[in-house]
């Protein structure tokens, strides 16, 4: 076998089955990166298996919880999140439940701001200025500096333990390609953590993507969790009227 395909196969990073990704790198107390809007793109495999390890006071950093009973509602209900950093909480009753009743801490992050926050984080980026939450609760206890006469405040960049993200197709390096609107926050959450697991649907041999198509390069990703049959669920069916 040459140099080069040796090289190439000691860049496998598939590991059989979702417990066995997350083995040796969860514990208490860490900061995860989830990728997924409500239950769209979530890696449910990742999340189900993280439960399951049983790991407590988890800070998850995520445009929501999921919904009851699902994505990272589950992890809500066995009480395995202490704080949550995300935008929306409307679908989840155990997640209003949790805040209203002090169980669990909440910092509200608008959506835009958030993406650009663990975007930041994954580009070395500490910090930087917006506009969006000027005015309001979201500016309490941060910086404020005016340029050219409007008032920003000051986000810093999110940097998180762990990274879990749902891609649609990859190869065995690590290189992720997402689907249409799944896409959403995983490629932000996929370059702030300090190791990243993906849960892909379809994975491939290296060399099979066109390098164009590659949305997450395999450098990011450090272990891989093929799940070719996910439930993907509907959020709220709405159907017209018969």
């Amino acid at each position: 076998m040459s140099t080069l395909s040796s090289a190439v196969r000691g860049l496998n990073k598939l590991y059989p089955d979702a417990r066995a990704a997350l083995d040796g790198v969860v514990r208490d107390g860490m900061v995860l990166a989830i990728g997924g809007f409500g239950i769209c793109g979530i890696p449910e495999a990742l999340i189900a298996a993280l439960r399951d390890t049983g790991v407590t006071g988890l800070t998850v950093v995520s445009n929501n919880a999921g919904i009851d009973g699902w994505g990272l509602g589950q992890l809500l209900e066995t009480h395995q999140i202490k704080r949550m950093i995300s935008s929306y909480v409307g679908e989840n009753a155990e997640f209003e439940r949790q805040f209203l009743s002090g169980e669990l801490e909440v910092e509200f992050c608008p959506q835009g701001t958030l993406a650009e926050r663990m975007r930041a984080g994954g580009a070395g980026i500490p910090g930087f200025y917006t506009r969006t939450g000027v005015g309001t609760m979201i500016a309490e206890g941060k910086e404020l500096k005016e340029f050219d006469g409007v008032t920003y405040l000051l986000e810093r960049g999110i940097l998180a333990d762990v990274a879990l993200v749902k891609a649609w197709k990859a190869d065995t390096q690590g290189n992720l390609i997402y689907r249409r609107t799944a896409r959403n926050f995983n490629p932000m959450a996929a370059t702030c953590a300090k190791l990243t697991i993906a849960e892909a649907e379809i994975v491939v041999e290296p060399g099979e993507f066109d390098p164009d198509e590659i949305h997450t390069p395999g450098i990011f990703v450090h272990r891989l969790v093929h799940n070719p049959y996910p439930e993907k669920r509907i959020e709220r069916r709405t159907v017209r009227e018969a």
